[in-house]
């Protein structure tokens, strides 16, 4: 009676959100993730773009590339972007793109820092 007891509370404590993913089938959650990515980017955008005051066509003209493409990315609508494009972007927003991995095992992270598309560098740490 107490393992019933302790399901039934484990699975009533699991929040909505939490319930519906347990619930999706591998496709659908695949599909999920990539729409999660594409709304993720389009916000990321949108928020760098309102704190630096950047209209659609002042972000395209500083990254060099077309009005179009931005837009799509605001709307979350643009499904294939180029790396080539979203650094473009990235620099123009005045980011840098950070990939960094940890070793669970090890006390040490490697970081590479990729600098904007006119400062052509790579940074290594260890």
């Amino acid at each position: 009676m107490k393992s019933k007891k302790k399901k039934m509370f484990k699975k009533e404590s699991l929040s909505t959100y939490d319930q519906h993913m347990l619930s999706l089938s591998p496709k659908e959650l695949k599909e999920y993730k990539k729409g999660y990515q594409e709304f993720l980017l389009s916000e990321l955008v949108i928020a760098a773009m309102q704190e630096d005051e950047l209209s659609v066509r002042k972000l395209a003209k500083a990254a060099g590339i077309s009005p179009t493409i931005v837009q799509e990315i605001r709307a979350g609508k643009r499904k294939n972007l180029s790396l080539q494009s979203f650094f473009k972007i990235l620099d123009a927003l005045g980011y840098s793109f950070i990939l960094e991995k940890t070793d669970k095992c090890k006390t040490k992270a490697e970081r590479i820092t990729l600098y904007s598309t006119s400062v052509p560098q790579t940074l290594y740490h260890s």
